[in-house]
């Protein structure tokens, strides 16, 4: 629109030094946005991750019980639906191997291979996931 003069209004007139300034912001925001993401990626994998107390990778080690990646997803996953049921102690069975896990620090307290499992009885459990 032409204002009196015979001139177009393009806006408001921003000093150099100020449009500087602004894209300095913009980029810093831009930067504690994708610091953000990364912490909250971060945050996300830790809240996944599964713990091993010393007593459960003692036993671990002694059964020779093999945990490759596949088996930790899955014991993340049993883990994570053990949660959403709202469950403490949780057995998790998976493939012949037996996990009992502290639900809330996703820790696992110990583990038993298919021959521990036969005529074992699991005590202070609220629950049990069989994957």
């Amino acid at each position: 629109m032409d204002n009196i003069h015979g001139s177009r209004h393009i806006g408001p007139i921003i000093p150099p030094d100020k449009i500087e300034q602004a894209n300095q912001k913009t980029d810093q925001s831009q930067q504690d946005s994708s610091k953000s993401k990364d912490f909250s990626k971060l945050l996300q994998r830790e809240l996944e991750e599964v713990n091993f107390s010393k007593h459960a990778q003692n036993r671990i080690r002694s059964r020779n019980i093999e945990l490759d990646d596949t088996k930790m997803e899955k014991l993340s996953e049993a883990i994570n639906k053990a949660e959403a049921k709202g469950a403490k102690e949780s057995l998790v069975v998976l493939d012949k191997t037996a996990f009992v896990v502290s639900v809330n620090n996703r820790t696992v307290i110990t583990a038993a291979d298919e021959s521990q499992l036969k005529e074992n009885v699991f005590t202070n459990i609220d629950s049990a996931v069989i994957m």
